[in-house]
């Protein structure tokens, strides 16, 4: 079995998966963290890994940049490969000036102004939030680790924020009660899957840009820096069913 996008075959993905943005984020994880790895798509150049972790079968797998990629990725997932979590970990811009670099949030509900749901489901849907199972076992785990997080609203856009001329005029534009600690660019098109499917789904997310700082993380440190939250992630992915 394989879709136009993913080339593994059923049982060959874990039925908790642990999603990065980019590839070469997946094969880092997989490399340095996975025991009995085994490469089971690159289609597209999309990575996906399957092996153990503390000897529970997980597959770390890409999901590319932005909602229309991660809506396919995770749509397949759920619906032809019998995945039952995904844990999103990527980056985001902090929205809040108490947060710093590498900092992290998880997302209890996200903010879309586009129109994802309503072009897959008809549905005018803006807000949607994560997993409430899910995210709990995060917050044990962080709580269990000694990891600080920040749990709030975020937000999720359909380009990159900093490039946005008027990025305050945007954020005015924004439900007043909303109050996000940060921005990325795929956690509604997932979080819309999951609820579509009736499975679950989180997004763990690690500050490397603010609008209250300078300095903003490397090219090198978004692609492995993130060990904090990639550690978070596989420690509480380890508590799924």
């Amino acid at each position: 079995m394989s879709t136009p996008h993913n080339e593994a075959k059923l049982g060959d993905i874990a039925k908790t998966v642990i999603m990065p943005g980019d590839p070469l984020r997946a094969q880092y994880i997989a490399e340095n963290f996975l025991e009995n790895v085994k490469l089971v798509n690159q289609v597209r150049g999309m990575y996906a890994y399957t092996g153990t972790y503390q000897g529970k079968d997980l597959t770390i797998m890409a999901s590319g940049m932005g909602m229309p990629s991660m809506g396919i990725y995770s749509y397949e997932l759920y619906k032809f490969y019998e995945v039952e979590n995904i844990i999103r970990i990527g980056s985001c811009g902090a929205y809040r000036p108490e947060l710093n670099l590498f900092d992290i949030v998880l997302s209890d509900g996200v903010y879309c102004e586009g129109n994802y749901a309503l072009t897959f489901n008809n549905n005018d849907c803006h807000l949607i939030k994560a997993s409430q199972e899910l995210n709990q076992l995060i917050k044990e785990t962080a709580n269990e680790t000694n990891s600080n997080i920040y749990c709030g609203n975020t937000v999720c856009l359909e380009v990159f924020d900093p490039y946005m001329p008027d990025f305050q005029q945007f954020l005015q534009r924004l439900p007043q009660d909303l109050n996000p600690y940060s921005g990325e660019m795929e956690a509604f098109a997932l979080f819309y899957n999951a609820h579509f499917f009736h499975k679950k789904a989180a997004c763990l997310m690690t500050v490397v840009d603010s609008r209250f700082r300078e300095n903003i993380a490397t090219t090198e440190q978004r692609e492995t820096g993130l060990n904090n939250m990639i550690k978070l992630a596989l420690d509480s992915a380890l508590k799924t069913k």
